[in-house]
Parts: C-alpha cells; structure tokens; sequence
C-alpha cells in the first residue's frame, strides 16, 4: 500500500516543511485541493456532507495548486503530487495545459492531474466558464491538453476549442496522469477511462462497492485493472494495518490521510505537532 499525505486547509508556510517531513518518513503523494473563490451567498449545497455545508471556511487558504506543487518540488526528490481535485472546467484548456507542463518540468514529472467537474455555480460565474456543461468542457478539455502536451503540431476542432495546427512548449517531462474525482454515475465512468479514481470519505464497505463499479466499467470499456490507480482518502472504520491490506486487495493503491484530522478539531495545530503526527503515522503503517 501506498500512503498520500493531505496538504488542505494548512498555513501556506507549511506546505513545504510538510511536503519534506512527508518524503521524509515514507509517503508517496501530496495532495492539494482547489476553489477560485468562496462565494458570500450559495445557491446550491455541498454534495458531500449530509447538512449540505462545505467542509472548509472563507478563511481558508487555497493556493493554486500547481505553483505550490512547483515550490514543494524544490524540498523533494521523490515525493508526487496530484489535486484532489483540480475543479478543471473553471478554466481554459491553454492556460491550464501550460500550468501543468511547467509543473512538470520544474518537479521532473512528479505530478499528476486530479479533476473535479465543479459543484459551485456561483464560482463558474465568477470565472466566466459554463456551468451546465462542466461536464463536456472538461472531457474536450482534457483531450485538447494531451494534444498540447505532446509538444508536437496539432489541432482541434470541438464544441469549446477549434484551432489551426499549433504547438506549445515544453512539453511535460513525462506523460501526466489523469485522475477523476467524484461518486455520481457520469464522474465513474468518467474515471474509467482514464488513470485513476478518487475517492470521497467513506466507510470500507462503500468503497469497496464503489470500487466495483468502477473496475466493472472499465471492464466494459475493455480496459484493464493492471497500472489502474485507485487514491483513496482513509475511510472512516479503517484504522489498523490488517483493514488497509484488505482495502489494497481489493483495488486501492493509494490511502492518503490528514493524521493531525483529529487534533484539529479541538483548535489549530502546530507544525511541530503536525510532523509528529506524521511520525506515529508512518511507524504505524509506513515503516
């Protein structure tokens, strides 16, 4: 199993000791979650809490992601770093597929896109992008920005994008992989066909039937489970070595956690307490 540390909702000046401390004790991914802006009004809920109510605040920081990818970058050797999630269709394919293959290069090809349709309508608003079809958007977008990302000559003719032969340089350092985001029927199946699913919070029965349905779908796209990423956020019931080698059997590959969640409900935590939490995990299930 492989283990993702969450960098959400943290001091921007923590992003790069905790991206270290992380490479350091064992993980393989940092993940970094995304929002322009936090409109003052709403008028739809949050699809993923039961009371409708977005699990971070206006105060929040949100950092683009990709320019702290390239910092945190600077502090590693090894450690990957994808979105969860990079809410896509908020933006134009050019400038996002140009982001990203700078990342790229200045990570040497340690990142990997993880992609959310959007729940926001207000947050469209403010960026100018059709909300009520985020959906295709984002599905030409994302075949607009593996052409670009070839580095060679080519064109496009869609519904959003229509241009001439063209190129854009850099190119990535390596291929990026393409994870989707999301539990409703369009974003499954939208993730077989790419590299990788995420996951929201569940419990492990969820997950696993979840996980069914994705693989199923991929089964009848003819596609294969093998190099198939499956990156997971800890679920809820699952906290000993024994249920997370049951939940690797059955198809994830990576389970990334915030250990210092708890803590953090009684009021802020310290980096130092933030590491140390880093140093029960990781002797726990890492080393």
């Amino acid at each position: 199993m492989k283990y993702g540390l969450s960098i959400a909702f943290v001091d921007p000046e923590e992003y790069c000791p905790l991206a270290k401390a992380a490479e350091e004790r064992g993980f393989t991914w940092a993940t970094l979650s995304d929002h322009l802006v936090y409109p003052q009004q709403m008028s739809v809920p949050y699809p993923y809490t039961e009371d409708g109510k977005p699990r971070f605040s206006d105060t929040d920081a949100f950092l683009d992601p990709w320019t702290a990818v390239t910092a945190m970058a600077q502090h590693t050797k090894t450690l990957k770093f994808y979105t969860n999630v990079y809410v896509l269709p908020l933006r134009n394919a050019f400038h996002a597929a140009k982001l990203l293959a700078s990342a790229s290069v200045f990570s040497g090809g340690r990142i990997a896109l993880g992609v959310g349709m959007g729940w926001m309508p207000e947050e469209f608003a403010s960026a100018g992008q059709p909300f009520r079809k985020r959906g295709k958007h984002a599905d030409e977008m994302l075949e607009v920005m593996k052409k670009l990302w070839t580095g060679d000559w080519v064109e496009h003719h869609g519904e959003f994008y229509d241009f001439a032969p063209l190129r854009m340089v850099p190119a990535p350092v390596s291929p990026i992989p393409v994870f989707i985001g999301g539990v409703s029927e369009p974003a499954m199946r939208r993730a077989a066909k790419h590299d990788g699913w995420i996951s929201d919070l569940h419990t492990s029965e969820e997950l696993k039937a979840l996980l069914a349905k994705v693989f199923a779908y991929r089964e009848q796209l003819g596609l294969s489970r093998e190099g198939y990423q499956v990156q997971c956020f800890n679920p809820i019931d699952a906290w000993t070595p024994e249920s997370h080698a049951e939940l690797e059997a059955a198809g994830v590959t990576t389970l990334t956690t915030m250990p210092w969640a708890l803590q953090a409900m009684n009021g802020p935590v310290s980096l130092a307490d933030k590491i140390k939490s880093l140093d029960d995990f990781a002797a726990a299930f890492i080393r």
